[in-house]
């Protein structure tokens, strides 16, 4: 498992970034395949400057984040996102695309944060917790509720509205 410095190490052959966090099974102490991709969002001001491949076409059918897999960067396979900052605070405080929320529900480790992300999370994280209990029965366990929390990124998962339309589709075929 990677430690933090590590991560930042990345960050040095990239320009400046006002908030980057590391996601994904990387961060699990108990990971022990090496070889997982390491996954990263960055939030930048003004994403056309910092990464001359964001389209606006992109922008209206995608979810906000232009990722770029595969990367090998120092015997490491990396994949990060580029996210504009108001996108990435619109989506934390209103739930509007519910994908870069979702993925900060989840554990993560930040590295940059000059505009106070992590405070702004907090209310992504109370939200997170009040949908959840709505939408258990009247009784669950622990381990329910932290199953609804980490369930309800994938609402804003678009590949998940395909594997929906599979699952339909082959029970109505059954």
């Amino acid at each position: 498992v990677m430690d933090k410095a590590d991560f930042q190490s990345f960050l040095k052959v990239l320009p400046p970034v006002e908030f980057c966090c590391v996601y994904g099974s990387a961060l699990h102490p108990n990971n022990l395949d090496k070889s997982t991709m390491v996954d990263y969002i960055l939030g930048v001001s003004n994403p056309e400057q910092w990464h001359s491949q964001i389209t606006e076409i992109a922008d209206e059918i995608g979810v906000g984040v232009h990722f770029n897999p595969f990367v090998s960067w120092n015997n490491k396979m990396l994949k990060y996102g580029v996210v504009r900052m108001h996108d990435l605070i619109q989506d934390i405080i209103n739930w509007e695309r519910f994908y870069l929320s979702g993925r900060l529900q989840k554990p993560v480790c930040i590295l940059v944060d000059n505009l106070d992300i992590e405070k702004v999370n907090s209310a992504n994280l109370r939200a997170a917790i009040s949908a959840s209990l709505l939408l258990l029965p009247p009784k669950f366990t622990e381990e329910d509720l932290y199953a609804k929390i980490c369930g309800l990124s994938y609402m804003g998962d678009l590949r998940m509205l395909f594997k929906g339309i599979e699952l339909m589709k082959k029970e109505r075929d059954d």
